[in-house]
């Protein structure tokens, strides 16, 4: 990790990061992706992101799939997540890029795998992930300045052009002209119509780590192969201002024993966390977004 990337990161709300996957175990990694896909498009494993639903709670009104949920849940019995989610490297660049003195702030959190539909082509809105899209300027901004204690990132295990950003808008309110694209529900019939927006293409075992609140949609063509693993981290120091943005997704079972046992002692430290802003919240978090 150099100086240079974590100051892109805080300039530009994101950076792309190669090698993360040691060559060793990238086979690996891919073959669990395969089983965990095959799982959920044959209705296996119903924990999944639907075609149609773009935020959680997700349904099961659709055949279809763009997501897989939980993958480190131990009935899937893939052992390959866990063992990368806790890997070294990642650790190293999400300890850098939160300014962690150490492993003991990292907080374990959310790891899915972003998947091609078969049948429909699908995109997501533009949307910051724990902002609403009817923020006032003034509710904005004070959103964006607590959001600094959780790192996103997606990792490719075959080239992905699907992530569309807009560049350093993770600390600054929307312009008129971006809140007027980015208010509708509706994905974007091209996403290069906001102003200041990219797209960002991974090669595969590129990592892109991005503040989870700049301006950003995906699109998904259900012709290109896809998976790409999809994490967050936290940081202790933040409290339980992620946990809204986290625990909507549903991880009591993460609680349980024989999640926590096939951990090793640092994904055990920081499951502990985790679990310690889970008993900090009182009630129903709620969800972030809607559609």
């Amino acid at each position: 990790m150099t100086a240079s990337l974590k100051a892109t990161y805080d300039e530009q709300g994101y950076v792309i990061v190669p090698g993360l996957i040691p060559p060793q175990d990238f086979k690996a990694l891919e073959e669990a992706c395969d089983r965990v896909i095959s799982k959920t498009r044959a209705g296996i494993w119903t924990h999944r992101r639907t075609v149609g639903k773009q935020f959680p709670p997700f349904d099961n009104d659709n055949p279809d799939s763009w997501g897989v949920q939980h993958v480190m849940h131990p009935e899937l019995s893939e052992p390959a997540f866990a063992k990368w989610y806790t890997s070294e490297g990642l650790r190293n660049v999400s300890r850098e890029l939160l300014a962690c003195e150490d492993d003991s702030q990292l907080q374990m959190e959310l790891f899915n795998l972003l998947i091609n539909p078969l049948d429909h082509d699908f995109a997501l809105r533009w949307h910051r992930d724990d902002v609403r899209e009817n923020a006032t300027t003034e509710e904005e901004t004070q959103a964006l300045t607590a959001w600094s204690h959780g790192v996103q990132w997606n990792t490719a295990l075959y080239t992905d052009s699907c992530l569309y950003i807009v560049p350093k808008t993770h600390k600054v309110p929307r312009t008129e002209a971006q809140r007027a694209l980015s208010m509708t529900l509706e994905p974007p019939k091209d996403p290069r119509d906001m102003p200041g927006a990219i797209q960002v293409t991974l090669q595969p075992g590129e990592s892109v780590f991005y503040n989870s609140n700049i301006l950003h949609c995906a699109t998904y063509d259900s012709q290109q192969r896809r998976a790409t693993l999809h994490g967050t981290m936290g940081d202790i120091r933040g409290g339980s201002t992620r946990a809204r943005n986290v625990l909507q997704h549903g991880l009591q079972w993460m609680k349980e024993d024989r999640f926590r046992n096939g951990l090793d002692e640092t994904g055990q430290r920081m499951l502990d966390s985790l679990i310690e802003m889970q008993n900090s919240v009182q009630g129903d978090v709620g969800y972030s977004l809607s559609d």
